[in-house]
């Protein structure tokens, strides 16, 4: 990335984080409509049950919200509507082999505009065990007492 190159995030899916173990971060453009460019670019967007499906060799996000822009007329679109996702054939491939033969899924973690442009980080993510999210909120419990300390 250029040090120079402007990023505004949207949205993040901060659950995710919490829930599954994440590796391959990728970026990929979305197939997006009129008025739900408008609502991006307003922050009318929700990740939280969002996850991509690979059909017929075609990435798709499934379950992402992006409101409805108010100022728009009769010709809106449906804030739940399956977006195709711009990947090349070798990338969904690539992740498709990782998500049927290893177990994993594509989540996507943030949404933002680059140069103008909607752009969605997905990731590969494994799903973390009752064990493993106690470890995660011991560890940051542990992390937030050691800041309080160092402020003192």
């Amino acid at each position: 990335m250029d040090k120079n190159e402007h990023i505004k995030i949207v949205s993040t899916n901060r659950k995710v984080h919490f829930n599954y173990f994440l590796s391959d971060f990728i970026e990929c453009g979305i197939e997006l409509k009129g008025s739900e460019i408008k609502s991006i670019r307003n922050n009318k967007v929700n990740l939280d049950d969002a996850y991509v499906l690979i059909k017929n060799l075609e990435a798709y996000v499934i379950n992402m919200n992006i409101a409805i822009y108010e100022k728009s007329s009769v010709f809106n679109h449906d804030p739940l509507r399956m977006r195709k996702l711009l990947l090349h054939k070798k990338e969904i491939l690539k992740l498709n082999k990782k998500v049927e033969r290893q177990g994993y899924t594509l989540i996507p973690t943030k949404i933002y505009l680059r140069k103008g442009k909607c752009k969605v980080e997905i990731a590969l993510a494994k799903g973390k065990k009752l064990y493993d999210k106690r470890e995660t909120i011991k560890n940051r419990d542990i992390g937030i007492m050691l800041k309080k300390a160092l402020k003192r």
